[in-house]
């Protein structure tokens, strides 16, 4: 089997299991395993130091940053009042941008054997906690749903037509979509107020993109426990970064095969700058054991990448050394 394959058949939850290594050994071997697009530059990535984004939201992104942070208080957000959000928030029209290096970057793949994987970020609640602050967005998804869900509606409609444009140019076999719903041990809101708020925008974006014959890895590196049958119900076919905090054995018995998770390693033990070598192949075992038997799980880092460079060549190497020697002790 081509690593492409391999991958395909714990997604398909194929018994018996076939291959057990490295979440992301079938995709490009860069840094976080993605195919950029121009959009994603555009809109997040061509910006660094202390700036201000094509929505007017204040942002940082210094040396020794994770990534890129939204800097949002009662002064600076773009939304001061929820029921007036029209009168703040200007969609940005996407530009006319040049595709052309980005398709000869992956044209230039072997897709017979590699998996194509594009990024989308800021989803729908990132997106709300950027244009005001994280209290107001929790505050009003309570006290002024109706707002709320016709700004979620408005938003929706704008990264359609970022998924269109994305397929049209690139024909990704997947889109990697992020947004966190929680914390690392709780959900932001209740799995009541998902369902009312989030989950029928997600149904039609998601709904878009799977019908269009894309796969779609939805990317929280936190909490959602509670929420991964809605996930089956939105077709999403893989939940990446999902942590030990959550009880990964439940969900994969809820799940029922239908929903690959991607991640059981606790980032917190292994991306420190002290970590020896044995505690993070420790760790990668640890996952391994646990939530391999239950099928429809590869390990992998939450984040992608480690923050402390020396490790995730460990985890990688250790996944697939590892996880060939627990593969075939089940033969």
């Amino acid at each position: 089997m081509t690593k492409k394959e391999q991958f395909m058949s714990v997604l398909r939850n194929e018994k018996p299991i076939k291959w057990m290594g490295y979440a992301f050994d079938a995709f490009p071997q860069s840094q976080f395993h993605v195919c950029m697009d121009p959009i994603s530059i555009w809109d997040i990535l061509q910006f660094s130091g202390e700036f201000i984004d094509n929505w007017g939201v204040a942002h940082r992104y210094l040396p020794g940053d994770p990534g890129i942070i939204p800097i949002v208080n009662d002064q600076n957000k773009v939304i001061k009042d929820i029921t007036k959000w029209r009168d703040y928030v200007h969609f940005p029209e996407i530009p006319a941008l040049d595709w052309t290096p980005y398709k000869q970057a992956i044209d230039a793949l072997d897709r017979d054997n590699t998996l194509v994987m594009v990024p989308s970020f800021r989803g729908l609640f990132e997106r709300a906690h950027c244009l005001m602050t994280f209290e107001d967005v929790l505050i009003n998804m309570y006290e002024e749903p109706e707002a709320m869900n016709e700004f979620f509606a408005a938003y929706t409609d704008w990264k359609l037509q970022v998924a269109e444009q994305i397929i049209d140019n690139l024909h990704p076999d997947m889109i990697h979509s992020h947004d966190d719903w929680g914390s690392k041990t709780s959900l932001f809101f209740s799995p009541e107020k998902f369902r009312e708020l989030l989950k029928p925008h997600y149904a039609r974006l998601y709904g878009y993109i799977k019908s269009r014959g894309v796969l779609v890895q939805h990317h929280a590196d936190c909490y959602c426990q509670g929420l991964e049958c809605d996930m089956v119900d939105l077709g999403i076919d893989m939940w990446q970064g999902v942590l030990p905090s959550n009880d990964i054995v439940q969900i994969q018995k809820n799940t029922k095969g239908k929903l690959l998770l991607m991640g059981g390693l606790d980032q917190g033990v292994i991306d420190q700058a002290d970590a020896t070598e044995d505690v993070i192949r420790a760790e990668v075992r640890r996952a391994i054991d646990t939530y391999a038997p239950g099928g429809c799980f590869l390990p992998c880092i939450g984040s992608l990448e480690c923050l402390n460079a020396h490790v995730t060549p460990i985890v990688i190497d250790e996944c697939n050394r590892y996880g060939a020697e627990w593969l075939s002790k089940q033969r």
